[in-house]
């Protein structure tokens, strides 16, 4: 006695699905890929141009294809209306004469419609030649329901010896008489069967040629983009001052290329500036470790005539230039870290700030701030290095004290820091916001810094929203600092 087995409960069920079997759904390997996701895939690698290409060719295809059958219909719809319209027309006529009583004995149509003149009894009285004499085209009843329906309906001429699909109008006339009239409809479907013909060799063809002209127009279209790629090929770190070429048409692709090119000028100017700074902090690191080594070498080999202590001095004052350029170097990484932001913004009291800043410069430098709050949105720390550069910068170039005031000028907080010192020439007033640029004056001066203070200052502030400037005090400088008050 055999056993019987349940659908779905046979011996390998169970091993469909496990580790090493694949099940019948899985794909080749039993990866369970699906064929929608390869061709998903394969049209993906395809080339945009061919993508494009396609899709217009298909979106082509339907419209053609709509096109077609829409036409068809029209025209069939119109050939059938101008076809009722004349067997109406000539029955019409034939009920005139039935009713006028001048109905020939040997009736004729020129235009090839068929008609029956049947008494109140149906029996046929007059017919054209071709048409039965005998039977109707339609019984009573047919009759009957054509006149009720007010249109003409199809009737195969076949059983009436007549090799033609026709189309059939009956009308009534006085006596209980009525017409019909029949026209063949071969005619109409002759004239479909042809323009289906033509649409169907015809709509090919066009679909090719349009999709001809679209891989044509779409490579003309994407040849700009081709251009950008090459382009960006020929840039390399030996030619970083080249451009991306710029299409005359002012369309999508101008307008990437234009970006693309503002992007790589700002690329060039960063890559630039950072090299410029890697460059300069080289330069001025290398004089204090110079200085060191030299010290140090000079000590070690002369140990019993040298003054240790003076050494020591030396190399601290050489330590912190280094100390003093490594945290301007590291505040200059923060900023542009940032990206011209600055670090936190906060509610920050200048009229506070200010005098806490310079106070520990003692009678160096003089403050005025006015009695009423000065509130800007900024970060402390960032701002009060801001008045400590600007002091330090002023008091390596004063004999009086530095004179510090604050005070509210419309939408701004305005911050000035004057000295009496020998100024800066006009032309050079924007140029020492630069990083690392020292007026010879300055390089002269050995307390003279590494050129960054200032570069610090006008970055902070800028990133703050305000604005810095230096001014002619006569006799010194002014350096103006203006923060939007919050």
């Amino acid at each position: 006695m055999s056993a019987v087995t349940e659908p779905g409960t046979g011996p390998d069920t169970g091993l469909r699905g496990r580790a090493g079997v694949p099940s019948p759904a899985a794909g080749p390997g039993g990866t369970g890929a699906q064929p929608g996701g390869r061709a998903a895939g394969l049209w993906r690698r395809r080339s945009l141009r061919f993508r494009l290409t396609a899709a217009a060719s298909a979106v082509l295809a339907v419209a053609l294809a709509v096109s077609a059958y829409v036409m068809i219909g029209v025209l069939g719809n119109a050939l059938i209306t101008t076809i009722d319209e004349s067997i109406y027309q000539r029955a019409r006529d034939t009920v005139s004469l039935a009713d006028a009583g001048r109905l020939p004995d040997q009736m004729t149509s020129p235009d090839g419609t068929l008609l029956q003149v049947l008494d109140a009894t149906g029996r046929i009285t007059h017919a054209t030649p071709g048409t039965d004499r005998l039977v109707p085209l339609l019984d009573g009843p047919a009759r009957a329901a054509v006149i009720g329906a007010g249109r003409a309906r199809f009737l195969d001429g076949k059983p009436y010896g007549i090799p033609h699909l026709l189309r059939v109008r009956v009308l009534s006339a006085d006596h209980g008489r009525t017409v019909v009239a029949a026209r063949p409809f071969s005619e109409v479907q002759t004239s479909l069967a042809t323009a289906g013909h033509v649409l169907l060799i015809g709509t090919p063809l066009l679909l090719v040629l349009l999709a001809g002209a679209s891989w044509m127009i779409i490579g003309r279209t994407l040849r700009p983009i081709a251009a950008l790629r090459r382009g960006a090929e020929e840039i390399t770190d030996t030619a970083r001052s080249r451009r991306l070429p710029v299409p005359e048409a002012r369309d999508e692709v101008h307008s990437l290329a234009t970006t693309l090119n503002a992007m790589l000028a700002r690329l060039e100017k960063a890559d630039s500036r950072q090299r410029a700074l890697v460059s300069d902090a080289a330069h001025e690191l290398r004089s204090p470790l110079a200085s060191i080594r030299l010290q140090l070498e000079v000590a070690l080999g002369h140990p019993g005539g040298q003054d240790w202590q003076e050494t020591a001095e030396g190399v601290l004052e050489d330590t912190m230039r280094l100390s003093r350029l490594a945290e301007d170097l590291l505040a200059l990484a923060r900023l542009d870290e940032r990206g011209g932001r600055p670090a936190r913004r906060e509610p920050v009291e200048l009229d506070r700030l200010v005098p806490q800043a310079v106070e520990r410069y003692g009678g160096g430098v003089t403050v005025k701030v006015p009695d009423g709050p000065v509130t800007v949105a900024g970060d402390a720390l960032d701002l009060g290095r801001v008045l400590v550069n600007l002091v330090d910068n002023a008091l390596r170039h004063t004999c009086a004290p530095v004179r510090v005031e604050l005070r509210a000028e419309g939408a701004d907080a305005v911050l000035t820091v004057t000295d009496d010192g020998p100024g800066i020439p006009e032309p050079d007033r924007e140029r020492v916001f630069d990083r690392f640029t020292r007026l010879d004056s300055a390089r002269s001066r050995d307390e003279g810094g590494a050129g960054l203070g200032l570069a610090i200052v006008r970055e902070t502030v800028h990133a703050h929203g305000g604005a810095v400037h230096l001014e002619d005090a006569a006799p010194g400088l002014r350096a103006v600092v203006r923060l939007p008050l919050s």
